[in-house]
């Protein structure tokens, strides 16, 4: 009978749910694995085959874990509050909620026919009511910890999206969203103190079992800086500009300083900068670039000197002058940096075109007088007084005492810009009142529910729509219960996803965020999987409110994901992303429909190594499709069989006699694909399991033609299986082969380390070096056998003809070389 996978997996996924077997059982007596993937938020676009590459990994690795005995957490939900929902909403004309509730619907009818093993009763939405009053019960635990504050700084404002980003949320100096340039805007907003965190998490990243890019990225966006802080006297003035310099070993050589633009001392100063205007000028075109414009390193150098102030250097106490220039930002360090152009290059272009002094302060060797210069390496000391002749590394610290700076380090990372001027988001639930100031909710009146609104679109002038809804606004101070109103900014996307894999531990718990021994059970997330894109941004901000939760005791564990696996992009045929712009998205239930969700489940994992972008192929599924219908075929063979005797097997009245020979070569393979299909899971290596899958299905179909089957050896290549085709296995496990229980709930084969040691190698024979045959040897065979099987080989006798050797070497397991 041909398999008709339209048939079979629409029973089987019925079947399942009817009998929820995937429902998440806490068994304390066994080992648990959290298994999670980062949940999508619902485009009205749906699914497209480059998106399940994920799931379906997933969804392998826990069946796996499942079969290994393991307690299995592999739940589902929405991310569907922020831009992208709100975005999708404005362009069709329909209300957030609305398309939300449609999008969502859509992509569950997309993964149901894939047959994944999520246990639906866990499922989560960001924009449920439920689930945002502990988002925003978490804000106000940070709010009185003083890690959330308001602040009216210059912030990134993308004019298209009209809102307020963090700088995680570019992409350059473009929002990541919609690609526009974005601009500076002083505004207020609110701010998550994260960098109260950046050591932490840039030190417990060792602890973690992470692809080391990821890794790496995340230290280089920390960007954790070890120097020193030293003041730089202003003449004629009764105070200093701080500056924060990795390299204090270099003061000697500091010939000008660079305030930013933006730099407050340049306003303090202002009546003593003889060319003010020209300042200014300079200030106000440097606030219309980007960081990223200002930071290019292949950018011709600009700056304007503070004509008529000087600053002294605090180690040789000569004056020096003070430029502002654009390449220095106000809130990396302290806004200003000592310029030492012979050790620097940015300085030294810098130098160069201004005409200022280049002093060389260190060499890589005393002795060397031609130098090239900048030289930014460490050395030894010169021109530097008494501190002559000393290591670079030893001098940072005299050099830092001795101009009485002290040692500090700084970060590149940035508080985050927490708030956002949109309406789809969680309500901040703080209220401003004229007694008061800023007060917090009470926790008892949480949630604060998002309002039913008309118009939703942005305002543009910096406020959020829900500023315009006086009825919401205006309310009664909870301290005071005097007039007050509304914070009307919301939360931004990132703030449902920094802790939504916690409820899905303990979903529907209306007393707390999570029930603490189921809390102590589950975490940490043993497996996450996801897109790499987000290194910098929803990894960060997750590690930042884990460790908070830790801290005060709401969460268990100090890191919320131990393992984590990125998945490589499916591009189009084309080549390209896949998208509705370039024509090339091609549609998972179209695939499911021709070939099935079990072909579709193994392309996606066979086309390459699972964390690297691969191209779309339509002809390309046809291939794992067509090794499903073998395996049908083949598993046909034994519908009605009974094993009788170790080596029988009984079909339709016919006896097949199996040899023992060939039962031991088979039972070796079977053993070895065994291994290696679990060890591919656990590495998640699923193409080179699925490769192994196909070899052993190849040697059952070589036996078979000779009258030989291996049923045992059959079950356990099904059970092998399974994880990779969960509706055709379970089709051929309980109608074919007459099991009464789940082949998904059956215990993973274990292989017999014995079986897997080899009893033959292939010998190779040499004649004065050179390969002249091959010979299948036993493993153990000694130099005399292995003379008397060379040399009774035809092809040897040929080739020697009636030259006698000189001498014979012999390397046991790997060749013979006849020295003639």
């Amino acid at each position: 009978m041909k398999y008709n996978h339209r048939r079979i997996e629409k029973k089987w996924q019925k079947e399942w749910a009817r009998r929820g077997i995937y429902k998440t059982k806490e068994n304390h007596k066994k080992p648990k694995c959290y298994v999670l993937d980062m949940f999508p938020y619902p485009s009205g676009e749906g699914l497209h085959v480059g998106h399940p590459k994920g799931y379906i990994a997933t969804d392998i690795y826990s069946r796996f874990k499942t079969m290994n005995g393991f307690s299995i957490l592999h739940p589902m939900g929405w991310d569907a509050f922020g831009l992208p929902a709100e975005n999708f909403a404005i362009k069709h004309k329909v209300h957030p909620r609305i398309a939300v509730e449609k999008n969502i619907k859509r992509f569950k009818e997309q993964l149901s026919i894939l047959g994944f093993n999520y246990d639906w009763s866990r499922e989560i939405n960001t924009t449920d009511p439920s689930y945002y009053q502990w988002t925003q019960w978490i804000f106000l635990q940070l709010f009185k910890k003083g890690l959330a504050y308001e602040a009216y700084e210059p912030i990134n404002w993308c004019p298209s999206c009209q809102t307020g980003l963090a700088n995680e949320d570019l992409d350059g100096n473009q929002c990541e969203r919609c690609g526009t340039v974005v601009e500076k805007r002083q505004m207020r907003q609110w701010m998550l103190r994260i960098t109260k965190y950046a050591d932490r998490l840039l030190k417990d990243l060792k602890k973690l079992d992470w692809p080391e890019s990821i890794k790496e990225a995340q230290r280089n966006w920390i960007g954790r800086s070890e120097g020193a802080e030293i003041d730089f006297p202003i003449r004629h003035a009764q105070f200093s500009i701080k500056v924060f310099t990795t390299r204090p070993d270099t003061l000697f050589g500091a010939t000008y300083m660079v305030l930013a633009p933006e730099h407050k001392m340049v306003e303090k100063l202002k009546s003593q900068i003889s060319n003010i205007k020209e300042v200014e000028s300079y200030i106000k075109k440097a606030k219309s670039k980007t960081e990223l414009e200002r930071q290019q390193s292949e950018k011709d150098k600009t700056g304007v000197e503070l004509k008529g102030i000087r600053a002294i250097n605090p180690a040789t106490k000569e004056e020096i002058p003070i430029f502002i220039a654009d390449y220095v930002l106000v809130h990396y360090g302290v806004g200003a940096i000592m310029a030492v152009p012979a050790h620097d290059e940015r300085d030294f272009t810098f130098a160069k075109k201004f005409g200022l002094p280049i002093l060389e302060v260190i060499r890589l060797d005393s002795a060397d007088e031609n130098s090239l210069l900048p030289y930014t390496g460490d050395g030894i000391l010169i021109n530097s007084e008494k501190f002559d002749g000393m290591c670079s590394e030893d001098a940072k610290r005299a050099i830092t005492e001795f101009v009485g700076g002290k040692i500090a380090v700084q970060y590149k990372l940035r508080d985050w810009v927490f708030s956002r001027q949109r309406y789809w988001g969680e309500p901040i639930p703080l209220v401003h009142c004229a007694q008061c100031g800023i007060a917090p909710i009470p926790e008892k009146d949480l949630p604060i529910l998002l309002p039913e609104v008309k118009r939703y679109t942005p305002t543009g002038t910096g406020e959020s729509p829900l500023a315009g809804i006086a009825k919401w606004v205006h309310t009664k101070c909870p301290k005071c219960k005097g007039v007050a109103e509304r914070e009307t900014n919301t939360m931004p996307q990132w703030a449902g996803s920094s802790w939504y894999y916690l409820r899905y531990i303990d979903p529907k718990n209306k007393k707390t965020l999570v029930d603490k021994k189921k809390g102590q059970y589950w975490l940490p997330v043993d497996m996450y999987v996801g897109g790499a894109e987000h290194a910098t941004r929803h990894l960060i901000y997750a590690r930042f409110w884990h460790k908070f939760l830790f801290d005060i005791g709401a969460a268990h564990y100090p890191e919320p994901f131990k393992k984590l696996q990125h998945v490589g992009l499916i591009a189009g045929e084309d080549g390209q992303k896949m998208s509705k712009r370039y024509g090339n998205v091609v549609n998972p239930d179209d695939m499911v429909k021709k070939v099935g969700a079990d072909a579709l489940r193994l392309y996606e994992m066979f086309m390459g190594p699972f964390d690297q972008s691969v191209a779309w192929n339509v002809e390309g599924i046809l291939g794992p499709r067509r090794f499903l219908d073998r395996v049908w075929k083949f598993a046909q063979k034994f519908e009605g069989a009974t094993s009788k005797k170790k080596y029988y097997v009984s079909i339709g009245g016919t006896k097949l006699i199996t040899t023992e020979e060939n039962t031991k070569l088979v039972r070796r393979i079977t053993h070895k694909t065994i291994k290696k299909v679990g060890q591919d899971i656990n590495e998640f290596h699923f193409n080179t399991a699925i490769s192994s899958l196909m070899v052993l299905l190849n040697e059952f179909e070589s036996y078979a033609l000779s009258g030989e089957l291996f049923r045992s050896e059959f079950f356990m290549f099904l059970k092998l299986l399974a994880p990779f085709a969960p509706h055709l296995t379970e089709e051929i496990w309980k109608n074919v082969l007459k099991n009464k229980k789940s082949i998904h709930l059956e215990l993973w084969p274990t292989f017999n380390p014995k079986l897997l040691e080899e009893t033959t190698f292939e010998l190779i024979v040499q004649v004065n070096g050179k390969m002249r045959d091959k010979i299948n040897a036993p493993i153990d065979i000694s130099q005399k056998d292995a003379e008397e099987l060379t040399f009774s080989r035809e092809k040897v006798k040929n080739i020697l003809g009636t030259n006698q050797p000189r001498k014979v070497i012999f390397v046991p397991r790997r060749l013979i070389n006849i020295v003639l």
